[in-house]
């Protein structure tokens, strides 16, 4: 199969992690018959830099003309980069808010899964996560307070920020179908977390899920506050399946369950629409501090061109291949330095990447 994707490496560590994905890719190739084009564009910081906004016109024509996109991280540490000088629309995030929009990505998926490998690098206790979990959180990327109406003016001599958070039941539908499809595959079980107590948009999140619900008879639907979801994360995460929200609630519970999980460094994401063409990116920021200095951990970025595999170009196998060379590394006892443990061995970015090719066989 011959497949062109879009690469965005970014800025901080993106530019080294996204390397060790193309090459465990391009070892994927080899051992099974593909071939990867890539095409290299800018996005974030570096495109600011060159071209004064985040993310060109030009740019976002050339990703939606791919097969699919690999993305590092955009970004820098907020006050310590004259990025954040910019206002808000030309900030290296905002590129990131535009070629999700620009691509038709309203469907972000991020596993939190522990590995039995790093059950000690868990901060919560044993007895909590004993055995590991496994689950989903399936967030809304498109609607909500990040593209809703925002001005900050002053009112009756006072200075007032609004940000508007504004949901449709279309919207709502075709992402509660993406939450029920994916726990349809797992262990069928979708917990729908809003804040309905409070919010219109919540109440209305709640009937539209509960109505796609209905063409789902196999899969258990329940409902959860957004604050009760947080607590209950540490408390039993294993009691999770599929969690289905919207996009500033997913934002921070899918960090939160990051982080259960041991570390940030090894969590995949995809942002899907409705057909094919996705982005696949980490779940992690672009940890400026540690940039150039082969320290970053390249695992998430490899498990994300994963499930482009899985997702995007329905090589199955090949998917399963890469995800079992993570394990089988993490099993050798080989770690970057964010998930070192006493007695294993210390790897480097790019001595992290060989040895998960060196498992793809």
């Amino acid at each position: 199969m011959n497949c062109n994707i879009a690469v965005i490496p970014g800025d901080g560590i993106g530019p080294e992690i996204v390397r060790e994905a193309r090459k465990v890719l391009d070892k994927v190739g080899e051992v099974y018959g593909h071939t990867f084009n890539y095409e290299e564009l800018d996005m974030g910081g570096c495109s600011i830099d060159k071209y004064g906004e985040p993310l060109t016109d030009e740019t976002l024509e050339k990703a939606k003309k791919s097969d699919s996109v690999l993305l590092g991280a955009v970004g820098g540490n907020v006050g310590q980069s004259h990025w954040y000088e910019l206002p808000p629309d030309k900030r290296p995030e905002a590129g990131l808010l535009k070629i999700r929009k620009g691509l038709g990505l309203f469907c972000n998926l991020r596993p939190a899964v522990l590995f039995d490998e790093l059950s000690g690098a868990c901060p919560l206790k044993e007895e909590l996560t004993e055995g590991g979990f496994d689950f989903v959180v399936t967030r809304e990327l498109t609607g909500g307070l990040y593209f809703g109406d925002r001005y900050t003016k002053e009112v009756d001599g006072v200075m007032t920020a609004v940000d508007t958070l504004t949901y449709n039941e279309e919207e709502i539908r075709r992402i509660a179908k993406w939450g029920f499809e994916i726990a349809s595959k797992r262990s069928k079980k979708v917990c729908s977390v809003d804040k309905a107590n409070v919010l219109d948009s919540s109440r209305l999140w709640r009937k539209v899920v509960k109505e796609v619900s209905a063409d789902y008879p196999d899969v258990e639907l329940t409902d959860m506050l957004v604050d009760n979801c947080a607590m209950q994360i540490v408390k039993d995460p294993k009691q999770f399946d599929v969690i289905l929200t919207e996009n500033m609630f997913g934002d921070i519970l899918s960090d939160e369950a990051s982080m259960v999980t041991g570390s940030i460094g090894m969590l995949s994401s995809a942002s899907l629409g409705e057909g094919t063409l996705g982005l696949y990116e980490p779940s992690h920021g672009s940890a400026p501090d540690i940039a150039g200095q082969n320290k970053a951990n390249p695992i998430a970025t490899i498990l994300s061109a994963a499930m482009m595999l899985k997702y995007s170009f329905n090589m199955l196998e090949e998917s399963d291949a890469i995800e079992n060379a993570v394990k089988a590394v993490l099993k050798k006892g080989l770690r970057t330095i964010d998930i070192m443990d006493e007695g294993k061995t210390c790897l480097g970015t790019i001595e992290m990447g060989d040895a998960i090719c060196a498992e793809i066989k």
